[in-house]
């Protein structure tokens, strides 16, 4: 409370009113006497047409009290009452509070000081920071309270932003949009004032009416998610989506009657929903923009060409969606692609609307805040990468990293040849529950990818604040390797969110001083190494970072690292017994095989994997970023954390890509190496998007109006991609086929199993499936070959049997036990194939046959096989099984086709050598 030897200040406190008669002569009572040497008010009461004597009982107290009665009609809902008496005002501070006796006046002092004071721009009563409290509410209306505050959330930081007891100065009051309506006029403070606007909340306790009734009811609910919308920056109105929903309708029947023609003129599936799609896209868009948003957001003729750019990608990111829906309604639930196109046009509707409501046709309100406008992107741009992801995943083929994987899971173990076992583990864990499908192997990796962001948020929040955090979002949603960790099964999936939780629990140790953080780095760390061993270079960083930093020198001293440090240890040491299982074979891959390689200057390539990893706008971001670390863009200049947040990113980021640097100096380097140490570097890269200009470098000014158009064509190339591996092109199919793209692996899965059963019942044998590559081959046959029955996991064996290099092949099927036995072998490459030293591992090997494949009607690819009888093994090894190769009867080497379709199995026809 103010010093009662201070001038008095006059603070206006403005009441709105509707039918409060029982309350008024109560409140007004209370709020005078509040009043101090220090502190004077004056109430305005927005009466909203009161009927029951409120206005009546304000007139008397007009003529006892500074008390004025200020009739705004309701016509625009509480906040249009608060601001018609927020003009008439004399003072600089207003006050608003409820007339329900719910919001306490005794806490007017408290709200007004730091507002005068300037320790902040607005003062909110909160019931749900520490001491604040709502007695004896009911459950329904707690909820509500609770469900409203959740859909305000990416709007303000405020835990309490349905709030409607606030101090704030009169100009930011009169400075939110005078069309404002509904009944939270303090959200629309918040929202114009965006993250520049200082906001503190002050705890009161908030019980429940006694008498009177509540205002809010279903319109005013309604007005209320309407608002949400406007202040995010939506061309939304009313009228605006009915007459959406009418030329969506309208677009429907355009849709389904192009489609239908289409199709009934045996069309592909990919080609007559695309020729649909695009007849009704056209037709949509005229009525959209000249009628369905016509007066809520600016003409098309005054957007200029951009605004024909954006409503072609949002067409072509709703197509992506309508794919997705598509192919998933025939193939995985056996819809007519009559009924699937209804689905996918309601799809394709959502997104549609959505698009054209935020980005197409933009409102004309100018008072939506810069950082509120990213925000919001973020949230459409990650909604839309986890749907898009979640619909693909169980339809793509696996690659066939993620068919080997996939073998790890069916041969389960604490350790692995060429990585850990995390990988298999969350692959054994989704196919358990799903099955052994493509959506059972990715669902772990869809579910990874929560836990890189959830942790990448609460850093940038930590850094910069939670407009820099929506911003984190959307990179680590848009951005290659991102988006591939949510989407393929390797281990990059389990390391990019372990390293992600690493990062925040290694600042709040290092930076935030939490002892109990180091037992979540301990965590992170040890489960990370269980996915792949890269991430052990987070400790030199920690390291470093301690030596670095003065403060963060203390822990040196105490024992929580070295703690941390050893629990990484005996959550590893699984992976270590493995390791001391098979003569450290494991450590001596990843070290020394990778050490003792051929020398070659590889900087370049990591470059170039670098910008292929974040786009090169986003490596050019990240570098200038590390680079500016005088500006510290976004940083909050009076937090003295800032400097020590630069530092963190600066060593988290450069101490592991020195290492990457230095290997490609004399070795080669893979593309997906250094993917994960970038997310030190999305803080940094996010807050610079948001930075005014005068805390900006010139680099980051010329490289911020490159992000919209780089989230847009990444995302748009993401969809189209992801219907290519699934549709293929209208009219042409697959251009580039298997195996450069995973477009046909379920095609040659089932010839391959068509070959294995003609060469079973001509021999009276199971063959073995070799696929003579180090492991794509026999991994890809062991998932799409008799997989629900496992024969396929039995028998494709891999080239290690025939004494070549195979990775865990070596380690699952020795040759011992195989002999005698006939042998499917199957290549990409005929050189493979044909090699001579083959035929001493085999009484007889059959000529050499090439076979295209084919999906729904057309070619997506060929490969190569062979027939061997009477395996041998390698050479040298004894003959095993005697006896004669049965004889398979057919023409040698007539080639046969393979015809296959998303729902039929392929057949062979032709005959075998």
């Amino acid at each position: 409370m103010l010093a009662p030897s201070q001038t008095a200040v006059l603070t206006t406190v403005i009441v709105p009113t509707l039918n409060e008669v029982d309350n008024i002569d109560v409140l007004l009572a209370a709020i005078f006497a509040q009043a101090n040497p220090g502190l004077a008010f004056e109430v305005l009461v927005a009466d909203g047409g009161s009927t029951d004597g409120t206005v009546e009982r304000v007139r008397e107290w007009e003529k006892a009290a500074q008390v004025r009665l200020v009739s705004g009609g309701g016509g625009r809902g509480l906040a249009g009452d608060v601001l018609n008496a927020a003009r008439v005002a004399r003072t600089d501070i207003v006050v608003v509070m409820d007339a329900d006796l719910s919001h306490p006046p005794e806490r007017l002092g408290a709200l007004v000081e730091p507002v005068l004071d300037g320790t902040c721009d607005m003062a909110v009563g909160s019931r749900y920071v520490r001491g604040g409290a709502t007695p004896d509410w009911p459950l329904q209306r707690l909820l509500l309270s609770r469900l409203g505050g959740l859909l305000a959330w990416p709007l303000t930081e405020l835990k309490d932003p349905m709030s409607g007891f606030f101090a704030v100065r009169r100009e930011r009051l009169l400075a939110v949009d005078p069309e404002a309506a509904g009944f939270k006029i303090g959200l629309e403070v918040i929202a114009h004032g965006g993250g520049a606007l200082k906001v503190r909340e002050v705890p009161i306790v908030f019980p429940d009416r006694i008498h009177g009734e509540s205002k809010i009811g279903k319109t005013q609910m309604v007005a209320y998610l309407r608002r949400l919308l406007v202040l995010a920056g939506g061309a939304v109105s009313a009228g605006g989506a009915a007459r959406f929903a009418l030329v969506g309708l309208i677009g429907m029947a355009v849709d389904l009657l192009v489609f239908e023609l289409l199709f009934a003129l045996h069309a592909g599936l990919m080609t007559a929903q695309v020729g649909s799609f695009g007849v009704a896209t056209v037709s949509n868009y005229v009525l959209n923009a000249r009628w369905a948003f016509a007066d809520s957001s600016k003409p098309a003729s005054a957007q200029g060409s951009g605004h024909y750019r954006r409503f072609f990608t949002v067409c072509l990111l709703a197509l992506a969606i309508r794919g997705g829906v598509l192919a998933g309604g025939t193939t995985l639930f056996h819809l007519l692609p009559q009924i699937a196109i209804l689905f996918a046009i309601g799809a394709a509707a959502i997104v549609s609307y959505l698009g054209s409501a935020f980005f197409v046709f933009p409102s004309v309100n100018p008072r939506v805040p810069h950082d509120i406008r990213w925000r919001v992107a973020a949230i459409g741009v990650v909604g839309y990468v986890v749907l898009l992801r979640l619909l693909f995943i169980g339809l793509a083929d696996l690659l066939p990293e993620e068919a080997y994987y996939w073998n790890y899971a069916q041969h389960l173990d604490i350790g692995y040849l060429d990585h850990p076992p995390m990988v298999a583990w969350v692959i054994h864990a989704g196919t358990a529950l799903f099955g052994n499908t493509e959506f059972g192997v990715r669902i772990g990796a869809w579910l990874c990818w929560f836990a890189t962001a959830f942790f990448s948020f609460r850093l940038t929040h930590r850094m910069f604040g939670k407009s820099a955090a929506f911003v984190s979002l959307l990179l680590v949603a848009v951005l290659p390797f991102y988006f591939a960790t949510g989407l393929i099964m390797t281990p990059d999936a389990p390391l990019t969110a372990c390293w992600a939780g690493a990062l925040f629990f290694l600042e709040r140790a290092l930076v935030g001083g939490r002892r109990s953080a180091w037992w979540g780095a301990g965590i992170c760390i040890g489960l990370g190494m269980l996915s792949k061993y890269t991430i052990a270079l987070l400790g030199p960083a920690t390291l470093i970072f301690m030596l670095a930093d003065v403060r963060a020198r203390e822990w040196l001293k105490r024992p929580q690292p070295y703690l941390a440090a050893l629990l990484a240890l005996a959550i590893f040491s699984p992976v270590i017994v493995w390791n001391l299982e098979h003569d450290l074979a494991s450590f001596a891959f990843q070290s020394t095989r990778r050490i003792d390689a051929a020398t070659r200057f590889s900087l370049p390539a990591l470059i170039l994997c670098a910008a292929g990893l974040l786009t090169p706008p986003g490596l050019i971001a990240a570098m200038a970023a590390l680079w500016d670390r005088r500006r510290r863009p976004g940083a909050r200049q009076a937090d003295p954390s800032a400097r020590r947040f630069s530092r963190f990113i600066l060593v988290f980021t450069l101490t592991p890509l020195a290492v990457f640097v230095v290997f490609s100096l004399t070795h080669t380097v893979k593309l997906n190496w250094t993917g994960p140490l970038w997310l030190a570097t999305v803080p940094a890269m996010a807050a610079a998007i948001l930075a005014a200009a005068e805390r900006s470098s010139r680099l980051q000014l010329r490289l911020r109006p490159a992000w919209v158009p780089t989230v847009a064509v990444t995302l748009v190339l993401y969809g189209l991609g992801l219907n290519y591996l699934v549709l293929g092109l209208p009219g042409l199919g697959y251009v580039a086929s298997l195996p450069a793209v995973p477009v046909a692996w379920r095609e040659f899965g089932r010839a391959a199993e068509t070959l294995e059963r003609q060469v079973e019942n001509a021999t009276g044998e199971e063959p073995l499936m070799v696929g003579m590559d180090t492991y794509n081959i026999a991994s890809q046959l062991a998932f799409y070959s008799n997989n629900e029955d496992g024969e396929g996991v039995d028998n494709s064996v891999g080239r290690g049997i025939l004494g070549l290099p195979s990775l865990m092949y070596g380690y699952w099927h020795r040759a011992e036990p195989l002999r005698g036995r006939p042998a499917v072998l199957f290549s990409f490459k005929r050189r493979q194939i044909d090699d001579e030293a083959l035929a001493g591992q085999f009484g007889r090997l059959g000529e050499t046959v090439e076979q295209p494949i084919l999906k729904d009607g057309k070619p997506a690819g060929r490969f190569f096989y062979r027939i061997g009888y009477d395996y041998r093994g390698p050479a040298g090894a004894s003959t095993g099984a005697a006896g004669a190769p049965a004889t398979i009867v057919g023409a040698a080497g007539a080639p046969a086709t393979i015809v296959g379709s998303a729902d039929a199995p392929a057949t062979l026809v032709g005959s075998l050598p």
